[in-house]
């Protein structure tokens, strides 16, 4: 029998979901759970992935997008979780300087993004692995993200969808200003990326890892991590690769 641990975001419609869902398969302790069951919406999945480092995470969407989430069904739940695929991502690591001399760290699973935080365009230096490749980008930000993170933000601001196998990470501009008709790249998986911000007192730029913000950044590098692995489960048939492949026929 799966051992089981059900959890939720806030909301009246997961709560109520989560309770009928103890009562008729019991909860198993987070520590001795075979798999984590999530209820909410992605934003609740990737906070559930961050608790849950190496541990199998299960999500059904009773929140709103649902991206990463299964459908919300209360019959068969063993069967379905012991028939579900699995997808394995690694996040990306982010370290950020503020004026105050401190080092902010935080990990991403699906973008790390600057963002300009006052009324003028950021003004960005782009490096890739220690080589300037951007003198001066001029924009609303700029994101990195990985494969599973592709079709989220990223997306959005017009970046590329990225084949979950890939081993590449794409580097989007928001917005851009100058130059006007640059739209991003795409890096291998093991390089490292650094924003400079270059006039933060006019034009202040913050750092937002997953939601997780810094305020008022001078610099930001990026980097998968490629040792967390965060796992994901998927009805069979309904896994990471058919939903981004579906995205693009939308």
């Amino acid at each position: 029998m799966t051992a089981i641990h059900f959890t939720a975001n806030d909301s009246e419609i997961a709560l109520a979901a989560l309770g009928r869902l103890m009562d008729r398969y019991g909860q198993a302790p987070a520590s001795r759970a075979d798999v984590i069951v999530a209820l909410g919406g992605d934003g609740f999945m990737l906070s559930v992935l961050r608790q849950n480092l190496g541990r199998p995470v299960y999500g059904m969407n009773r929140g709103t997008v649902g991206f990463l989430m299964n459908d919300y069904a209360e019959d068969d739940l063993p069967a379905r979780i012991s028939g579900a695929e699995e997808t394995v991502i690694n996040p990306l690591s982010m370290i950020a300087g503020t004026p105050d001399g401190d080092d902010y760290r935080a990990l991403a699973i699906n973008e790390v993004s600057l963002l300009r935080a006052g009324p003028q365009a950021a003004r960005l230096r782009i490096s890739v692995d220690g080589r300037v490749r951007m003198e001066e980008l001029v924009s609303d930000g700029a994101l990195l993200c990985t494969p599973a993170g592709s079709t989220a933000y990223n997306y959005s601001a017009g970046g590329p969808i990225l084949p979950l196998g890939s081993d590449v990470l794409a580097l989007t501009a928001i917005a851009p200003f100058r130059p006007r008709r640059w739209r991003g790249a795409i890096l291998p998986k093991g390089a490292v990326v650094r924003f400079d911000v270059l006039d933060p007192r006019k034009r202040p730029v913050m750092a937002d890892a997953d939601s997780r913000q810094v305020d008022s950044v001078l610099w930001v590098e990026i980097r998968s991590e490629p040792r967390i692995a965060h796992r994901i489960l998927f009805d069979r048939g309904h896994g990471m690769d058919e939903r981004l492949m579906r995205e693009q026929f939308v």
